[in-house]
């Protein structure tokens, strides 16, 4: 058992005697019972130890947001018992403890997407905030009347509405890449799309509902042949698959810490330095800004000059020690047992005549995410009698209308698992949907 009463220099790494082999089988296991590699995680996380109406919790809405682990739980605690402070330099002890903290944070994050320079980290809120930062800073610089963005209709709206009112306000044109039956993006059809007017791409690495990994790399391509920026959506890919920015060869990647075991209210938004440089501020405050005089002031370098007030410390400490929990566990077995739960899923929900997966049943591409309907029952009401038996799944839009209604919907049931869920639990849920939907 791992000692949790860490001190707080461990708590910023984890230790490998913790983690290294949560997800290895036990000695006693046998390597042919399917549910085990998931097992021992479980125990790394608090949360799934309670019960919900008499019932083992079931989390399976891990792309709503994940559950946090101990080490995540454990270093935010130990930072605001003994570390907590207004970060500063020069100053006294705690607040040079808090800054070297932070950016130490913000260097393990660059290192953790392949970013050439810690200073391209700019810390935000989450996924949405950051998109939103693009818009109003490079693209109220950079898109003009009757210029173009591209998205797909497989956007979240987090990554539509900030394009829709740029465009509305600068008079430009939005257009969209549609998917095929499949899901998958008609990536044949984007050189037709973009034009000499096309200043900007936007698309989600991987989709909320259809769980689909686009071909993030070919699609910068693409976009980059033709003049265009990239911005890519990774708040659904980061947590599940590693991304490098270099490899991708994106402009702009956001991503948020919940979906990826950190804390609630902290954000990443990656900028390549040279765009970087030429963007103005978001906000204007203290933190960003030197030499103030009553009539003008400059601001601070590439990311720095995003950071205006108090920074959130504490979030980027506990995102951190995602980052930590995450690189132990290892990208690769992680994937691996996530595609084991995948397939089972998709097995048990394609046995049930009575449900309709939206879009394709591809496993080896795609997060461990299925969005689904049924005639029986709306998303809704499923969801809540799920959670009568501890099972707990989302329900609605999704907030990607859009795209469900080009598959001719307009809510749907989704189930997305993560490395803590096993093929017993997808046993459950299956035997818990029959029971519903036979009633």
């Amino acid at each position: 058992m791992c000692n949790t009463n860490r001190s707080r220099r461990e708590v910023l790494r984890i230790g490998i005697a913790c983690g290294a082999s949560l997800l290895a089988p036990q000695p006693s296991e046998s390597h042919s019972t399917s549910s085990r590699p998931g097992a021992p995680v479980i125990s790394e996380f608090p949360a799934l130890a309670q019960t919900i109406n008499n019932r083992e919790l079931i989390y399976f809405d891990t792309a709503a947001t994940a559950q946090r682990p101990r080490h995540v739980i454990d270093a935010v605690s130990d930072y605001y018992r003994s570390e907590n402070a207004n970060p500063a330099p020069n100053l006294h002890s705690l607040a040079r403890r808090s800054l070297e903290i932070y950016e130490r944070a913000r260097a393990s994050l660059a290192s953790f997407i392949g970013a050439k320079d810690p200073l391209e980290i700019i810390w935000t809120r989450g996924t949405t905030e950051g998109i939103n930062l693009v818009a109003a800073t490079w693209g109220e610089a950079n898109i003009g009347r009757d210029d173009e963005i591209v998205l797909t209709v497989a956007e979240h709206a987090s990554n539509m509405l900030p394009w829709q009112l740029l465009a509305k306000r600068k008079g430009a044109r939005v257009r969209y890449l549609d998917v095929l039956d499949d899901g998958k993006l008609e990536i044949n059809s984007l050189p037709k799309l973009l034009t000499e007017k096309t200043k900007l791409v936007c698309f989600s690495h991987v989709s909320n509902v259809l769980g689909i990994i686009n071909p993030a790399a070919e699609l910068c391509r693409i976009a980059h042949a033709a003049g265009a920026k990239v911005l890519m959506d990774a708040a659904q890919s980061v947590p599940h698959i590693a991304v490098d920015v270099q490899n991708l060869d994106c402009d702009f990647l956001a991503f948020s810490s919940h979906k990826m075991m950190g804390p609630m209210g902290v954000g990443v938004l990656w900028v390549r330095r040279a765009i970087l440089d030429q963007m103005p501020p978001y906000q204007a405050g203290s933190n960003m800004a030197h030499a103030i005089s009553r009539d003008d002031w400059e601001y601070s370098e590439a990311a720095r000059k995003f950071g205006a007030g108090t920074p959130n410390v504490c979030g980027a400490v506990g995102l951190s020690a995602a980052i930590e929990f995450i690189r132990t566990l290892d990208y690769q077995r992680m994937w691996t047992h996530e595609q084991e739960v995948t397939k089972h899923l998709l097995e048990v929900l394609s046995e049930n005549k009575g449900i309709r997966l939206v879009g394709g049943r591809e496993t080896q591409n795609r997060i461990s995410l299925f969005c689904f309907t049924t005639d029986a029952i709306e998303p809704d009401e499923l969801a809540r009698r799920l959670d009568q038996y501890g099972i707990a799944i989302r329900a609605g839009d999704m907030a990607s209308l859009p795209l469900l209604e080009r598959f001719g919907v307009k809510r749907a049931a989704r189930a997305s698992l993560y490395v803590y869920n096993t093929t017993e639990q997808v046993d459950e849920f299956a035997r818990k949907l029959r029971l519903i939907l036979k009633n």
